[in-house]
């Protein structure tokens, strides 16, 4: 399916202030179920933007901008072919259709800390201990692992909507039993971390094509998680969901905080910052 992809995010201000560079991660990234047909981006007040390619291969725009003002817009457009499968097949190899299995050499390497929990947050063995409780057996099927891990998340938290910004530790989504999709994924990756997996945060956009037109998309956040021969699978914990047939990736990182869609400052006091807004449209293209 062809679909069509708008977000815009707006910046209000009390007054004209300076607006430093800002870092603009809303590009659909291309792979094997998602090609991009065309994309824009567009600022206003007017900018400079550079592209560059980051560390994990995402692209990523640069917005400098010359002139004060008391109002920021970013607009990114793209048009995508996205053929996903609803129901994905998995080519796993025989060797890591049992849990616990163990990555080559060189996937060790490779994976680095994507494979690694974060010993360095408080309540690490929290996580661990949770993780471990979706291990039925000495032996079990590596994927079916994963898949409980995935839908069982929304069993111990509940779904929020959270406008601050950042991402919660794991073990603080825990103690709070609840968290935002981004908070949701970031349990599930370090979970699949404590099991031994290779995992990586996802950004981008989700599309319900079971929702009106005004409603159908949103900025979103999920994991994927490596198996070898099947390669990176998508998890959506926060939809209970598996693989990409409803998900458009923007960027790929060891965490969220690495890829928000948009960061910057500006140069003023702190109350000169009056609101922030995002809308994001995802529509199949009727063309």
């Amino acid at each position: 399916m062809r679909l069509t992809i708008e977000h815009n995010t707006r910046y209000r201000y009390s007054r004209e202030v300076m607006l430093q560079p800002h870092k603009l991660i809303v590009t659909p990234r291309d792979s094997g179920g998602l090609t991009t047909v065309q994309r824009s981006l567009e600022c206003s007040p007017p900018a400079e933007i550079s592209w560059t390619i980051d560390v994990f291969g995402n692209l990523v725009a640069t917005a400098s901008f010359s002139e004060p003002a008391r109002e920021l817009m970013i607009v990114g457009k793209a048009v995508v072919d996205h053929v996903a499968p609803e129901w994905p097949i998995y080519a796993i190899s025989p060797e890591a259709h049992s849990y616990p299995f163990t990555y080559s050499l060189d996937d060790v390497i490779d994976l680095g800390a994507l494979a690694q929990p974060d010993w360095l947050t408080p309540g690490g063995e929290r996580v661990g201990a949770w993780a471990r409780a979706f291990v039925m057996g000495l032996q079990t099927d590596s994927l079916s692992l994963l898949k409980d891990l995935n839908a069982g998340v929304l069993r111990d938290i509940h779904y929020r909507v959270r406008d601050e910004e950042g991402t919660q530790s794991p073990a603080g989504t825990l103690e709070l039993r609840s968290g935002s999709c981004r908070d949701i994924a970031a349990l599930f990756i370090e979970a699949a971390r404590h099991l031994g997996f290779g995992a990586r945060a996802v950004s981008g956009y989700l599309f319900d094509p079971d929702q009106t037109d005004e409603d159908a998309g949103a900025t979103h956040a999920w994991a994927e998680v490596y198996l070898p021969g099947a390669g990176w699978i998508a998890f959506d914990p926060s939809h209970r969901r598996m693989g990409n047939s409803q998900l458009i990736p923007v960027a790929f990182a060891r965490s969220n905080r690495q890829i928000m869609p948009v960061t910057g400052e500006y140069i003023g006091a702190a109350q000169d910052f009056e609101s922030m807004d995002v809308t994001v449209h995802v529509r199949l293209d009727p063309r």
